[in-house]
């Protein structure tokens, strides 16, 4: 409904009553702001008054912003659109730039050429609006390339000014709650969030060129499996029955394999309820991949040249910082296993023991301890080692290395080693402390699969929450045959982070879960 020019009085009175809760450092300075909202509240029928249309439906672009800035001078015609980010008068001329989040383009306005245009524009057009221009493509005598303008459109008007004025973006939490402003002011985060698209592509690039197929899995699920988490659980009011969020899409392309595709993978959005911190997430962007036909080291030796190539397209080599720390991706990567890891760090052979109470009691004994949210009491015995790698070797590995032979107990869906069945044919690659990769030689044996599912069932009995719920649906699609297969899954959200050099997965994640403000 269209708000009348007689209504706007009382209308303006409503809407500034409701922009509070503004983060400033004094009375003064909240006054300031106040008034600078009253202001352009009060231009919103003086715009309507002149002709323009406070929030336009449209504007027809012959150009984006940076585009334009590659055409030679003299170029006319040229409309373009934008984000006032700044404006200078100089008497009769004035000059501004658009911004968009592929860069910015100066404007020059001369009153001789706008006449009242020019008048409007002073009087009615602040920091913030969105705008839109036809001119002439120009060269300054301060040599940046601009678009002389000969005709405006308003487009939007904004209410509140720009932070920076007031209190910038240094607050890092005021950072993720309004990452939009966060875009605008950070070339820092604008870059970082098109390295993000330009990392998906690549990955996706590589994949399909490498004969993958694209297929999207469910997000709601009967059963949390495809990986040791715990889930979200919600309710379907249609069907009245309690379903997951998925924490991995793993099961379901395994289905695809089994109807009949070779290589399949999904950037699929994954919830898991457990803990807050710089590498974990409770929703967050998982590929996952599977291939027909190949084992775990075939996998391995195709993850080493996908990720030398996404370093190389993306960074233009195979060196990065991180926080200050130097991270090597050329050579050959190293291929230790779990075993190996765990005994050069710690000095337990976790081979020698075989079950939960013996390895507490070497834990014990050694005096080990785990800062952890896992209730230790009522873990199993897989759970007490995936916790013993993360604190004594996990944290210490710098470089990319591939971890190999994870016990069975940690891996219920991955295929036993022939030469040792005690251990599984997995891998995970790790890097600078985080565990970007996780990748198995699949289980397609479904005896071996339902005796697997009824340990895990049971440790869940005892108290072990990290464990995986039985899958009778996923179980009867492996009945009906499956071909070797490998597969992993990838942390994007940790891998863009090593990439970009952000302190923690909030900073890459567009629109992070928080808690909510406080009134």
């Amino acid at each position: 409904m269209r708000i009348s020019q007689n209504a706007y009085p009382a209308a303006i009175a409503e809407l500034s009553a409701l922009f509070t809760g503004i983060k400033v450092e004094s009375q003064n300075e909240l006054n300031e702001f106040n008034e600078q909202m009253q202001v352009r509240l009060n231009k919103i029928p003086q715009l309507r008054e002149a002709g323009f249309h406070p929030y336009a439906d449209r504007f027809h672009k012959t150009h984006s912003l940076d585009s334009a800035l590659k055409l030679d001078d003299g170029a006319a015609g040229v409309r373009v659109a934008g984000r006032v980010l700044s404006l200078r008068y100089f008497g009769k001329l004035a000059f501004g730039h658009l911004y968009d989040v592929n860069g910015q383009l100066q404007f020059a306005l001369q009153k001789n050429e706008l006449a009242e245009q020019f008048t409007h524009f002073k009087n009615l057009v602040d920091i913030g609006d969105f705008i839109g221009v036809e001119g002439e493509m120009i060269t300054t005598k301060t040599g940046e390339k601009s678009i002389n303008v000969k005709s405006f459109t308003f487009l939007s008007k904004t209410l509140r000014p720009l932070p920076e004025k007031f209190h910038g973006m240094t607050d890092p939490e005021l950072c993720l709650r309004r990452r939009y402003l966060d875009i605008i002011m950070s070339d820092e985060s604008r870059e970082r969030f098109k390295t993000r698209t330009k990392i998906i592509r690549t990955i996706r690039n590589f994949l399909d060129e490498n004969d993958f197929t694209e297929i999207d899995t469910p997000v709601l699920t009967n059963k949390a499996t495809g990986a040791l988490a715990r889930p979200f659980v919600t309710h379907n009011n249609a069907l009245d029955i309690d379903v997951f969020l998925r924490i991995a899409p793993e099961t379901y392309l395994k289905r695809a394999i089994a109807g009949g595709f070779d290589r399949v993978y999904e950037f699929a959005r994954s919830f898991r309820n457990e803990g807050v911190d710089a590498s974990h997430l409770p929703d967050f962007t998982l590929l996952e991949f599977y291939a027909a036909y190949w084992n775990y080291e075939d996998n391995m030796d195709f993850t080493e040249k996908l990720m030398k190539h996404l370093l190389q397209t993306v960074n233009g080599g195979l060196k990065l910082t991180y926080d200050g720390t130097d991270i090597d991706f050329s050579g050959d990567w190293p291929r230790v296993s779990f075993r190996d890891l765990i005994l050069k760090d710690c000095g337990i052979d976790i081979d020698k023991f075989t079950t939960k109470e013996s390895l507490q009691n070497e834990l014990n004994r050694l005096d080990i301890k785990f800062e952890t949210d896992v209730n230790v009491a009522k873990a199993g015995r897989g759970t007490l080692i995936d916790l013993l790698y993360k604190k004594v070797s996990r944290p210490a590995l710098v470089n990319p290395v591939f971890i190999t032979h994870h016990p069975l107990d940690l891996s219920p869906l991955a295929r036993s080693n022939d030469a040792n069945p005690a251990v599984v044919d997995r891998f995970q690659l790790v890097v600078n402390g985080w565990e970007v990769i996780n990748a198995y030689s699949e289980l397609v044996d479904p005896i071996d699969q339902a005796a697997r599912f009824r340990q895990q069932a049971d440790a869940r009995k005892l108290g072990d929450t990290e464990t995986m719920d039985v899958d009778n649906d996923f179980l009867l699609c492996m009945e009906y045959g499956m071909p070797p297969i490998s597969g992993w899954g990838m942390g994007i959200d940790r891998i863009i982070a090593l990439l970009t050099n952000a302190s923690t997965l909030r900073d890459v994640v567009l629109f992070p879960l928080l808690r909510p403000e406080s009134n």
